[in-house]
């Protein structure tokens, strides 16, 4: 089963749809009329559509238990055919297309066991999925050509008495989302030296600038406070998402003091000094916070 304990719960939702025709008209009279057989079609295919969502799992091998929060389902009949749409809705961390596939094939073959006593010439066709949303499939572009830095904040490292992790993680993560950090650093954790470092990428032009290390608590760890004095707009859901999926994965990611906001134009993000801690920033906040500067090239506009 796929791995997804680095994604973010989101408003997954899909519609899938499936068409039984039949062959007579007396065929749709009796749907509409409630004279079937074997009972009220329309109902008892929605219940059976129901129960196949929530027990898709169960059936397919690599689709995850999910919390269903709604399903769906709606007819209509255009002369001999009936058109059935699904639709499922959850907040996760996967989407739910193929439990609405799954929904919508069920409701058809309910329909055609129950239709089959008195149409011998019932058919299901076109099962397929009409449309999804979240996940990827929400995903804004990318702005191109980023012009993009990464700091590592560290007295040891700066010193060649260690070796950099996390400002490499964090170029690979970033490479993986197709943008490239044009300045790595390594500096100490020192305050003048952090804000002349921020300010000097400011003034070249720079849109984004990831800081990692000196967000702990330690004496040495001044990091947030250097940032902070330059930031002129600070996005307090920049830190908070990221904590907040931290401490889903880590019950001590409450104490990580990282801030982000803009100096000017630039935003900037400081992060933890752990690879652990940037793996889990970068998968918290990106690419969706990259919408900042969607914002500001908006607001240029107006």
């Amino acid at each position: 089963m796929v791995d997804i304990t680095h994604k973010s719960n989101t408003l997954r939702i899909a519609t899938a749809q499936a068409v039984v025709q039949v062959s007579k008209a007396e065929t749709i009279t009796a749907i509409r009329e409630r004279a079937v057989p074997k009972g009220d079609v329309f109902e008892m295919a929605k219940a059976a559509g129901f129960l196949a969502v929530k027990k898709t799992p169960d059936l397919l091998p690599d689709c995850h238990p999910i919390p269903v929060e709604y399903t769906g389902v709606n007819y209509r009949i255009v002369d001999l055919t009936i058109i059935i749409e699904l639709t499922v809705k959850t907040i996760y961390k996967t989407g739910v297309e193929v439990e609405a596939m799954h929904g919508a094939s069920v409701v058809a073959l309910t329909m055609y066991d129950m239709l089959k006593p008195i149409d011998k010439g019932v058919e299901i066709r076109n099962i397929r999925l009409l449309e999804k949303k979240g996940g990827k499939s929400d995903r804004k572009a990318i702005p191109e050509n980023l012009k993009t830095a990464v700091i590592v904040c560290s007295d040891s490292i700066s010193k060649g008495m260690g070796e950099d992790r996390s400002g490499k993680k964090i170029i690979e993560k970033l490479e993986s989302l197709k943008l490239t950090a044009s300045d790595y650093s390594i500096i100490p954790d020192d305050k003048n030296s952090i804000q002349e470092k921020i300010k000097s990428l400011c003034n070249a032009d720079y849109q984004l600038i990831l800081v990692t290390g000196g967000t702990g608590l330690s004496h040495r760890d001044v990091t947030p406070e250097a940032v902070s004095e330059l930031i002129e707009k600070e996005i307090p859901g920049i830190a908070e998402a990221a904590r907040n999926y931290g401490q889903d994965r880590m019950p001590t990611a409450m104490l990580s003091r990282s801030v982000g906001g803009l100096i000017g134009e630039t935003l900037v993000i400081t992060m933890p000094g752990s690879t652990g801690g940037v793996t889990e920033y970068m998968d918290a906040l990106f690419p969706q916070v990259l919408h900042v500067f969607s914002v500001i090239e908006g607001k240029k506009h107006d």
